[in-house]
């Protein structure tokens, strides 16, 4: 899945803020990018640097994720909470209507090429903040896949530091105002419900279900406490007694505020269970045909409709079904349709449903990084010099949670983190190489840590300030497993193949299922009977478009790169394309075709 930034169809939902993220009562003081912004004049890096400046002091939670400022304006930040209000992301909407006016003011032709690219970008970001901001109340403030329920947890277990003392004290001022954000969340919850617009019954559930979850174990159990004692373990400046503190103060707040908003927000929607359906589609909502195709556009980058996306989906299957299909009966399972197949070979590589099983699956994941960051050297001469972990989701989120990559900071303080849910259905061999390949080497990780690391861009690149482009890193994550095959990083490996095919038939049923879903009005069932898990399919539910960008992603670099190739001959190398792509960092799918159409001008003999 999931880079970290696939969540609301608003404004914010662009932002590496709604990912990870939730709010304060108030943002820290800041000037708005257009009081603050650099003078026609000046250079437009200058405007870069000014406005992602005024936008990430807004986003505390975004901040922190990234590690955005230095020294004591991010040690004030990493105490507070970015706001989850309506009032919040409206002034977001105002403030990115004001960054692209002062875009306008800038000459791109007096530009270098990687400003020209950035004012590119930028403006795609903030039009599509701008065009999102219709569809604000289509959006739900608590869901299980990235609510403020599933938000605020992860803020706190995964990207918080937990270095230092003055760590420990900014993460307890965190969990002290989880409550009014929280609180946020569920009156926005309440505010939408008020219009008729509510979860399917099912989301709701499923939601609750992962709400009472969090909070079934005494406070002392519970993530917000046990992340901070283990981590504490190694600040270098808190010893055993304060430690002991620290972890008293984080029960007590878990106790008595952290559970009771929890148990409000449970309360909420157990009460919207009334008036909601099982209708599972963006069709059902206000104005959701415009919505579905703005989230389609968002996600791909392209203006494909959802009969064309459906209709790729539809031969991509029969595809990849029919090369998967010579392969099983080349390895003596040729009984019954390819779905069955899949299904036993599935359950003969499985581990066991135990601690010890759930621990050898992470080993094998360990290992299979080591052995593909070998094997990348003959296809990519520039890597992260950022490390890469895998971790296990804590056990609350392995119900609905998706395998997912979570980017390092700027600072180089956090490695990469690939986290894995081990749920028993995900507890198998099969398909785990291509899901590493895909999550880190040679992809989320390459693809994201390099931009990270590569000061040449501005800064609200290096960190995707204004949210990520989904095609771009999601094409890239898929054209990586397919690379892993077609450079023989399977020989000798049948099974493993099978599961690289399985994982590109899954993106390629999406394409069909995600449509299906919302512009022509499938169920539920009709989604799960076609292939496709009911956690995923859930997925799909509340983030409309967004499995679709992985395949049309992939697709696009995939005719890009033999593009490249036809037309250099002798002279393509694969690496340096991929110097192209990835240094180019994350962009609209039409940009990247004129970056790589640069790429073959200046490759190209003269």
């Amino acid at each position: 899945m999931p880079v970290r930034y696939v969540s609301r169809p608003l404004a914010l939902s662009l932002a590496l803020s709604t990912l990870l993220l939730s709010g304060c009562d108030r943002p820290p003081a800041a000037e708005t990018p257009a009081a603050s912004a650099a003078t026609p004049a000046a250079p437009v890096a200058a405007f870069f640097a000014e406005f992602s400046d005024a936008w990430m002091r807004r986003q505390p939670s975004a901040s922190t994720a990234s590690r955005y400022f230095d020294g004591a304006q991010q040690a004030e930040l990493d105490a507070q909470l970015t706001p989850m209000t309506a009032a919040f992301d409206a002034e977001s909407v105002a403030i990115a209507r004001q960054g692209l006016d002062r875009l306008k003011t800038f000459d791109r032709a007096a530009m270098s090429d990687t400003e020209r690219v950035s004012a590119e970008l930028m403006q795609w970001q903030l039009q599509a903040i701008v065009d999102g901001a219709r569809f604000a109340d289509l959006d739900f403030p608590l869901q299980q896949m990235s609510g403020a329920n599933v938000q605020l947890p992860n803020l706190m277990t995964v990207v918080h530091p937990l270095a230092s003392a003055q760590d420990a004290d900014h993460y307890l001022a965190r969990l002290g105002q989880f409550q009014a954000r929280m609180g946020e969340a569920v009156q926005r919850a309440r505010d939408i419900a008020a219009k008729g617009i509510v979860p399917p019954r099912f989301i709701l559930d499923e939601t609750i279900g992962q709400m009472r979850s969090f909070i079934d174990k005494p406070a002392a159990q519970n993530p917000l406490v046990t992340t901070l004692e283990s981590k504490l373990a190694d600040a270098r400046d808190v010893d055993a007694a304060r430690r002991g503190e620290y972890v008293a103060q984080a029960t007590r707040l878990v106790d008595s505020q952290v559970y009771p908003a929890w148990r409000d927000a449970i309360a909420t929607l157990e009460a919207q269970r009334a008036q909601a359906t099982d209708d599972a589609g963006a069709w059902r909502l206000p104005d959701g045909a415009a919505y579905y195709q703005y989230q389609l556009r968002r996600f791909t980058s392209t203006d494909l409709s959802a009969q064309q996306i459906h209709e790729t989906g539809l031969r991509e299957v029969a595809r990849i079904e029919a090369e998967m299909d010579r392969i099983l009966r080349s390895i003596g399972r040729s009984e019954g349709i390819v779905k069955q197949r899949i299904a036993k070979l599935e359950k003969d590589l499985a581990y066991p449903d135990d601690a010890a099983g759930r621990g050898a699956l992470m080993a094998d994941i360990d290992r299979m990084l080591a052995d593909a960051q070998t094997r990348s050297a003959a296809l990519f001469d520039i890597v992260p010099r950022t490390e890469v972990v895998a971790r296990p989701y804590p056990e609350f989120r392995w119900k609905s949670a998706a395998a997912s990559y979570t980017a390092p900071p700027l600072d180089g303080s956090r490695p990469g983190v690939f986290q894995m849910p081990l749920r028993p259905e995900r507890l198998t061999r099969f398909g785990l190489r291509t899901l590493v390949y895909h999550e880190t080497v040679p992809g989320h990780h390459f693809q994201i840590a390099l931009s990270v690391e590569n000061k040449d861009l501005p800064k609200f690149r290096q960190t995707r300030a204004l949210g990520g482009i989904s095609a771009f890193s999601e094409g890239w994550a898929l054209y990586a497993e397919r690379l892993a095959a077609e450079n023989g990083w399977y020989d000798g490996d049948p099974e493993g193949l099978l599961g690289q095919l399985d994982a590109e038939l899954f993106r390629a049923r999406r394409l069909v299922v995600d449509t299906g879903l919302h512009a022509m009005k499938w169920t539920r069932q009709q989604a799960i009977d076609y292939g496709i898990e009911q956690s995923e399919v859930d997925r799909y539910v509340v983030f409309p478009g967004q499995a679709t960008s992985y395949k049309i992603g992939q697709l696009e670099i995939i005719r890009l790169r033999d593009k490249a190739r036809a037309a250099l001959g002798e002279r393509f190398d694969p690496r340096q394309f991929h110097n192209r792509v990835l240094l180019t960092g994350t962009v609209p799918l039409p940009l990247l075709e004129r970056e790589v159409d640069a790429y073959i001008a200046q490759a190209a003999p003269r």
